[in-house]
C-alpha cells in the first residue's frame, strides 16, 4: 500500500489582504500553478494574486484533508489569522521542498 500525502494550505497576496484556502496532493506543483496563474481572472487565487504560501498542514488521508480544508474555509478571517500565526507569526512566504 503506497502512502500519499495531502496538504491543506493557505496562500495570500503580496499585500496580505486576501487569503486562499486549498487542498492538494502535491504542494510544490500547486504553488507553482498559483504563481503561474497570477492575474488570471478565471480563478480566485489568480484574480487576487494569492501565490504566497504562508501556512500548511500535512495529512496521510485525502478525506481528512478535505474535511480540514472545509473547516478552515468556514473560519472567520480573524480565526484564520490566528491559525497562521501559530506556525508563521510574521506571515513569511514558506518555501516548500518536500
Amino acid at each position: 500500500m503506497s502512502s500519499k500525502n495531502f496538504f491543506v494550505y493557505i496562500t495570500t497576496n503580496p499585500s496580505k489582504t486576501v487569503l486562499y484556502v486549498g487542498v492538494t496532493n502535491d504542494l510544490k506543483i500547486r504553488m507553482q500553478q498559483h504563481y503561474d496563474n497570477r492575474g488570471k481572472k478565471q480563478t480566485f487565487a489568480g484574480r487576487y494574486y494569492c501565490y504566497k504560501l504562508i501556512y500548511y498542514e500535512k495529512y496521510g488521508d485525502a478525506n481528512m484533508a478535505i474535511e480540514r480544508e472545509k473547516e478552515i474555509k468556514d473560519l472567520s478571517r480573524e480565526k484564520k489569522e490566528k491559525l497562521i500565526a501559530t506556525e508563521n507569526p510574521k506571515w513569511n512566504r514558506i518555501e516548500f521542498y518536500d
